[in-house]
């Protein structure tokens, strides 16, 4: 009875493909995230080896903003109406 609940080998490649695409997903939006914050918040002329009190406190709002952002969107999006 436990191998007829079993997945069969399409439904493990579905699984697997969506596991596949939810990964591509993530890593494709923390680069997005890393370059647009990066961008915005650190100088073009590296002055210092490490980032300054302005551009650590600037990279963790931009960071904060853009998962809270992203996660409105995605709830707006798997519900189909717009948090409260």
């Amino acid at each position: 009875m436990a191998a007829n609940n079993a997945p069969s080998g399409f439904e493990k490649e579905q699984i697997f493909g969506m596991a596949e695409k939810e990964l591509e997903y993530r890593v494709d939006l923390f680069n997005k995230m890393t370059q647009t914050c990066f961008n915005k918040c650190v100088d073009n002329r590296y002055k210092e080896s490490e980032l300054n009190m302005g551009e650590n406190s600037c990279i963790d709002r931009c960071v904060s903003k853009y998962w809270h952002v992203t996660n409105l969107i995605g709830q707006l999006l798997g519900t189909g109406k717009p948090p409260m």
